[in-house]
Formats: C-alpha cells, structure tokens, sequence
C-alpha cells in the first residue's frame, strides 16, 4: 500500500544506505535462524514485517486476522517498522544476527541489494506450483524490475502506484484553459506540446505549472514519454548519446530552471506539495493513486481529473511505475506456511482485500482491477491500470547499486536549480553509472 509519505521518502532514501551494502558483503553466511517456528500443538507460526502508517498497519491486520481464520494451522505475527527510513536498516541487522522475520517488505530503492544478499527465496519453483495463487504470468512483466536476476525472481510487487499527471480543472480554467487534457488524451491529441503551453499559460497567471517528485520515475518517465532511451538492453547507459534524451532532458532542465516545474521535494515544510495542489497553486502534479485521500480529505476532489504523461505525437508511452515488493527470508524455518501467506497476500483476492476502500495503489495482479474502478474516481481511474499495462520498474541495473538511484536524482537536482545543462548532467550521470556498475 502507498501514500505520499512513501514517495517523500525518496528525499531520505541515503539512510541505511551503508547498512545494506554491508548486508551485501556479510551475505556468504547460510544456515537458519529466524525466531519463528512450531507453535503450540505443532503448527507453524511465522513473522511479517513491513513499515506502514496507522492505517496501513491496521488493513495488514485485518489481513492477518482473516488469513488465520482460513489457516488456523498458521499463526502470523506482525513486526512493524513505523519509518521506512528505519526499516531496511533493521531488516539489514535482522538477518545478519539470523533473527529476521520470514515474511517482509523491500522498498523499490533497496530490492537490488537485497537480491543479491542471497538473503531472499528464490521463488520460481512456488509460484509454479499448485501451491501457488500468484503465478509468475499473473503479474505484470514490467513490474519486476530489479526483482529478478539472471532469470530467477526474488520477490514480487505488492502493488503499484503509476505517476499520472493529476490536474486541476480550476487551476486550468483561471489560465484560460478550455481543454480538458483527458480529453484529448483520449482523442490522441494529449501531446507535449499542448502540456507544455498549459503549463506556460499556467505559469503566466503566477502559479506552478506543474509538480514532481524528484526520483527515477521522475527523469526517467520523461524521457521515455520525449522518446528517448536512458538505458539499452544490456543495461548500460546510453542517455547522454541519445539525442531524443539529450532533446528531453533539455526541455525538462527548462521548466525547471523557469520555475514553471517545481521539485516537490524541495518545497519547504508547512507549503508542501499536497497543500499546493489542494489550494489551487499548482495545475498539474506527478502522483500515483494515493492522491485521492489528499484530495478527499482537503474536501477538493471534485475539480481533479488524471491523464497520462504527454508525448510527442499523443500516443502513449511506457512511465515510471513505483512498487514495493514483498520476499520470504531464505532462511525461514516455516518455508510452506511463509509462502503461503505470501501468495495468499499477493493474489488478486489479496489485493483486493488490501485495497478496497484504501483509494491509494493498483494492484500488481491481474483480476484485481475493480479495486480502482470501483467508485468512479477520478473519473479516468482507467488511466492508472493503463499506465500500469504499459509501464515500467527502476531499472534492474541501478536498482541493484546502493544509492545509485539517490545520487542520480541529485544530479539532476542540479539542473533544475541551473547548476549544470543538460549534456553535462547527462555525462555525469554516465559517468557515475560507469564508476558503480563498471558499464
């Protein structure tokens, strides 16, 4: 489950950084010890771990409470972690002292190193088994991202949150503004340029034309919008050789500079983002589903509609899909009673009883798909399952890289606080990439 937290977090993802590349060294140790085992009458008995706020934490519970119900031989207990700054830190210390839980969470930014811990389950030969509600088919290929390496899968996508663009109609109209973007898109003329003399007219009237975070999804979703390639296929980087990219970025660095775009993150405390959006300030912010509790709870969601990211021609273009991941502890001594609870809470039955009501993901899973059509809002929720179809995971080979992704991002901060162009901030970013991965 996500909420806005979960991508503000993104400013703070260096914490913990140097806990998990020590993971990364300690990992040739085997051999169990996790704290769980047979419960009393010799049943099983295993620990889920994940950080979350109240209410998240309350819909695991529930979870847990109906799991149990269907599985009484199964006792789960819930070891929570409230700061996800905290989270991987302790996880990390968990599993070197052989005490970490059998079922946890892994944030996006943090799955790689994770992966190549050897501290996760493979999980191919459960997921194919008649054990498994959560076949490998059922999940949206593009969702994977650093989950899977050298063709083996070590986790799964919880859920999702795809970065829409959220408009505000009255912020839109004040700009004199008459077109409504989602209609366009769905007439194909949902192109960059219109966006960008949208957000020019917005601008005009003094007002932001639009927000983002600043993460990968960020940068990167722009630039496969523009066309542009940041990585090929062997996981090199090959943006600042692209000229669609080069085009991109320059474009981004811009609006930026322009201060017609504005890095969410950098807005001060007290005038965040969230309350910009709610009071009119800002005509377009990159969000993911979860926007729909801001908006209910400010009592505004009615002027609010989505669309998808603008392209060259007004056809649509694979963006950047943000994801948690769920994995089982190699060394769990309950390896049958953990992979049940993690296909149960992965399935499609699963995220749907996550979801309901919650406004705040999509799901991961084919048959899910209700849980964001169900009260017709935004009007074009469709569009968060279609960016979903279509988009994709942080890149395998930075996620694998300890604070790769973060120091990527503040490259790019130094674009758009004018510090560097877009080529030079291209060539660093290759250049980093290069020092890290060594391609």
């Amino acid at each position: 489950m996500w909420n806005s937290k979960d991508l503000k977090r993104r400013s703070v993802l260096s914490l913990g950084v140097a806990a998990v590349s020590a993971l990364v060294l300690t990992a040739c140790g085997g051999g169990s010890g996790t704290t769980s085992g047979p419960a009393a009458g010799g049943n099983s008995s295993i620990v889920f771990s994940t950080w979350g706020t109240p209410e998240e934490l309350t819909r695991f519970t529930e979870f847990n409470t109906e799991f149990m119900k269907r599985h009484p031989e199964i006792k789960v207990k819930l070891q929570p972690v409230a700061s996800y700054g905290e989270y991987h830190s302790k996880l990390l210390a968990q599993l070197t002292s052989k005490t970490a839980p059998d079922v946890f969470y892994v944030g996006d930014d943090k799955l790689g190193q994770f992966v190549s811990s050897k501290r996760l389950m493979p999980l191919d030969d459960l997921m194919a088994s008649d054990a498994s509600k959560t076949k490998k088919d059922d999940f949206f290929p593009g969702t994977f991202g650093a989950a899977q390496q050298e063709g083996i899968t070590y986790a799964a996508p919880n859920d999702v949150n795809s970065d829409a663009f959220w408009y505000d109609k009255k912020v839109l109209e004040e700009a004199g503004i008459t077109e409504d973007p989602a209609t366009l898109a769905a007439e194909g003329k949902w192109t960059t340029d219109k966006f960008l003399e949208m957000n020019d007219q917005i601008a005009a009237k003094g007002l932001i034309g639009s927000m983002f975070w600043n993460y990968w999804a960020t940068h990167y979703g722009w630039i496969s919008a523009q066309g542009g390639a940041a990585y090929d296929a062997s996981g090199k980087f090959v943006g600042n050789s692209d000229p669609k990219t080069l085009a991109a970025v320059e474009t981004l660095g811009k609006y930026f500079q322009d201060k017609k775009f504005v890095d969410a993150d950098s807005l001060p405390s007290g005038a965040g983002a969230d309350s910009k959006f709610v009071t009119h300030k800002a005509g377009f912010f990159a969000q993911g589903r979860y926007t729909i509790g801001t908006l209910k709870g400010a009592k505004v969601q009615e002027g609010y509609d989505v669309v998808d990211w603008p392209t060259p021609d007004g056809k649509p273009a694979p963006t950047g899909v943000a994801a948690s991941y769920l994995a089982i502890n190699t060394d769990t001594k309950n390896k049958d009673a953990a992979f049940t609870y993690w296909t149960e809470f992965l399935s499609a039955e699963g995220q749907e009883f996550r979801l309901t009501g919650g406004g705040n993901a999509v799901p991961s899973i084919k048959g899910a798909d209700e849980v964001v059509l169900e009260d017709n809002y935004p009007t074009h929720a469709q569009t968060f399952l279609d960016m979903r179809d279509v988009g994709f995971a942080n890149y395998a080979a930075e996620g694998a890289v300890p604070a790769l992704s973060t120091d990527i991002s503040d490259l790019f901060l130094e674009l758009y606080q004018g510090k560097n162009n877009a080529q030079g901030t291209l060539d660093k970013v290759a250049a980093l990439i290069a020092s890290k991965t060594g391609k």
